[in-house]
């Protein structure tokens, strides 16, 4: 099983980024062999429009089941849940903080997105 947290840098030390589509980047974490991978997110920074969108279908193309972040936005929310992503939200810390509350499911999955778009 593969989860992506929204990360602000590439390793597991690094702050969990608040946002999704906006995040610097995604830690790729494989649960089962412990080993991440990191996949940056830079063409969505600056987007006018979409990187919610653009950010989710990436996730997705990384075939995660579930995604950990600070907020999600109604598209990209839309896009991760028509893909069968599970999504976490409320995260912050360090990207191995909020993996291991995940393995000692102290995270609650959102049932709906918490901010509107183009929250930055």
């Amino acid at each position: 099983m593969k989860i992506a947290i929204t990360s602000s840098g590439m390793n597991l030390e690094d702050q969990v980024d608040l946002r999704l589509g906006r995040a610097v980047g995604f830690i790729i974490y494989d649960l089962e062999k412990d080993t991440y991978n990191y996949v940056d997110n830079n063409q969505n920074l600056n987007a006018m429009q979409g990187a919610g969108i653009q950010a989710a279908q990436n996730v997705v193309n990384q075939n995660v089941d579930a995604i950990i972040t600070g907020n999600c936005g109604p598209k990209a929310f839309s896009v991760l849940t028509q893909a069968g992503v599970k999504i976490f939200i409320g995260a912050e810390g360090a990207v191995k903080e909020a993996i291991e509350k995940y393995k000692n499911n102290e995270l609650q999955e959102a049932q709906t997105a918490n901010v509107e778009g183009h929250w930055m």
